[in-house]
């Protein structure tokens, strides 16, 4: 019995919320006639993909088999990480690292450049320590999953910024 009420509550909580438009954080809506994308990569395993094939994902796209299949296709020209050294202590050792990735992308609609080639760099810092190899390898690695999603998440949010296809069915 108490079980069936707190569902109840729970759905007239849900149940509103749901037919307001209200959507999750980090749910992105993708433009109406978008409902299948092709991502065109040089690395289709790099962190940006695999952090792009699920941003799609939870955005409620399909994934295109091909170019010629999609409603969308982002075109994935740059996809570059790597890491600088911003300090070093005095025996000359690394002290800082600044961790940066580049992407360079377009997104095309119906045949035709919707959006031309953006750039979006993405840095972060952090130190460095030799007796922490392991533990700062492993910061390392996930300083740049985290740069990834939010690169990720930025592409997706510029492809649903985009206006419907002009000749489609409007909003």
């Amino acid at each position: 019995m108490l079980r069936g009420r707190a569902l109840a509550l729970l759905l007239s909580f849900v149940l509103p919320a749901a037919g307001c438009g209200f959507h999750m954080q980090g749910a992105t809506a993708l433009p109406q006639g978008v409902s299948s994308v092709y991502v065109a990569a040089p690395d289709r395993l790099s962190p940006l993909m695999v952090q792009l094939g699920q941003a799609l994902e939870r955005a409620g796209a399909q994934r295109a088999p091909s170019a010629r299949e999609a409603d969308a296709v982002i075109r994935v020209q740059t996809d570059r990480t790597g890491r600088r050294v911003r300090s070093v202590a005095a025996r000359n050792t690394p002290k800082e690292f600044e961790i940066f990735y580049v992407v360079e992308y377009s997104i095309e609609r119906g045949g035709s450049e919707a959006l031309p080639v953006q750039r979006i760099e993405i840095t972060r810092n952090f130190t460095f320590d030799q007796s922490l190899l392991l533990a700062k390898s492993r910061e390392e690695e996930i300083l740049r999953d985290a740069i990834a999603r939010d690169l990720a998440d930025q592409v997706l949010r510029r492809l649903g910024s985009l206006p419907p296809e002009p000749g489609g069915p409007s909003r």
